[in-house]
């Protein structure tokens, strides 16, 4: 049985999921511990298991079919492999967790560079899928990224707003 708060966030998620043409990604933001990550895995989990049965098999062969799951923090390791950034690049669908706890600048061998901006607007330029976790406010994705990444991110990402509370304090008492 689901309390209120996560069968809204379900329905959410659903109607994106089935609307007739839906943005190329979806963003689940509010405050830590509501239940973001936790739907994450289970689109992650839907998915793959759905590729697993042969449900995308319509799609053809070059469509790389199954949700990677990375955290935020993760791309600035990862962007210090070319090779490796450029598959998470070319994944037909990304799901990058707790966007916002990463540091937005990194020095790599003495360049300034922004990984998961860079990330981002190559997802963006290639309408490939991409779900995202946030605990920063629209307000915070501007101060963070910038006004050219959060008009990106109102353009590919539906907003699953998820209400200010916290499982983790209730699974305490």
């Amino acid at each position: 049985m689901f309390d209120a708060n996560t069968e809204a966030n379900l329905l959410a998620l659903a109607r994106y999921l089935t609307q007739p043409d839906p943005k190329f990604g979806v963003m689940m933001s509010g405050t830590p511990g509501n239940g973001k990550t936790t739907l994450l895995y289970t689109l992650q989990s839907a998915i793959n298991d759905l590729h697993r049965r042969g449900h995308f098999e319509f799609l053809g062969k070059d469509f790389r079919v199954g949700l990677l799951l990375v955290d935020a923090k993760d791309i600035v390791e990862i962007a210090k492999d070319l090779n490796s950034l450029k598959r998470y690049r070319e994944l037909d669908m990304l799901a990058i967790d707790d966007l916002g706890k990463e540091p937005t600048e990194i020095l790599n061998f003495g360049n300034v560079e922004s990984p998961v901006v860079d990330l981002l607007e190559h997802r963006y330029n290639h309408q490939l899928f991409t779900a995202v976790t946030t605990n920063l406010t629209p307000k915070e994705i501007r101060e963070k990224y910038g006004a050219r990444i959060a008009d990106r991110f109102n353009e590919m990402l539906e907003v699953i707003r998820f209400k200010d509370i916290s499982y983790r304090k209730l699974n305490r008492k």
